[in-house]
């Protein structure tokens, strides 16, 4: 038996923002936003490094510091797409309705970005229910990442290497890919809050089951990198 849907208190994202989250829900919130803040810490600061030695000159050691960034950005990726699957699942099956708000195309630079929160504004305005509107912006934040990893991981792997024809571009899409990647750590973040407010008490449990299994069942790095090798030519044709 499904358990009856929490009748939402607020009657927005913003609200939902403002209040604070209680008990059980507040340690979920801050155990899941703190691992996703310290992987994105670690991330973006290998990144500025890279581009501050690039800024003096130092191109050679800016892309031998490139060599890591690869596996810093799936260690942002895994956790961002096991949560937003999670969330996905049980919104589904136990029919939660958090509040939501379109993606907005101000926040992306990367031209592919752009094109998923324009398209994800325009659906929501056709889409009529919060659960469809929920379950689309949730599709979209989790393919935007998948892509936006694959698309960081080919041009940081070719800097290098030292293989790149246009290395001012390249550095130029790692640094639009590294702020929509941020942008959708914060929609998810966001839109995790909302989730927990409109999740009811006793389904805590489960959520923190299935969230710690899809974790585990993510594949390793070396094994993801091997699955991105064949998707990169998808992505990149026509950037």
């Amino acid at each position: 038996m499904r358990p009856r849907p929490v009748t939402l208190q607020h009657d927005s994202v913003s609200q939902d923002w403002r209040v604070p989250l209680k008990g059980d829900k507040s340690q979920v919130y801050f155990h899941c936003a703190q691992r996703l803040e310290i992987a994105y810490s670690m991330f973006s600061v290998n990144l500025d490094e890279a581009f501050g030695l690039r800024r003096h000159g130092r191109s050679s050691k800016a892309c031998q510091l490139l060599s890591v960034a690869p596996d810093l950005c799936q260690r942002l990726a895994y956790p961002l797409r096991s949560l937003l699957r999670t969330m996905a699942e049980h919104a589904k099956h136990f029919g939660i309705t958090p509040n939501i708000a379109p993606l907005d195309v101000k926040n992306f630079q990367h031209a592919r970005s752009r094109r998923v929160a324009l398209y994800n504004d325009v659906f929501s305005r056709v889409l009529l229910t919060r659960k469809s509107q929920f379950s689309y912006k949730i599709s979209a934040i989790a393919d935007l990442v998948d892509e936006l990893d694959a698309c960081f991981i080919a041009a940081a792997e070719e800097l290098s290497a030292g293989d790149s024809t246009s290395p001012d571009r390249k550095w130029e899409r790692l640094d639009a890919v590294h702020y929509d990647l941020n942008t959708c750590l914060r929609e998810t973040v966001v839109l995790f809050k909302s989730f927990l407010h409109a999740l009811p008490d006793q389904l805590i449990p489960s959520f923190q089951a299935a969230l710690h299994e899809c974790q585990a069942n993510s594949p390793s790095l070396a094994a993801r990198a091997r699955h991105l090798a064949h998707r990169r030519m998808a992505f990149l044709k026509g950037q």
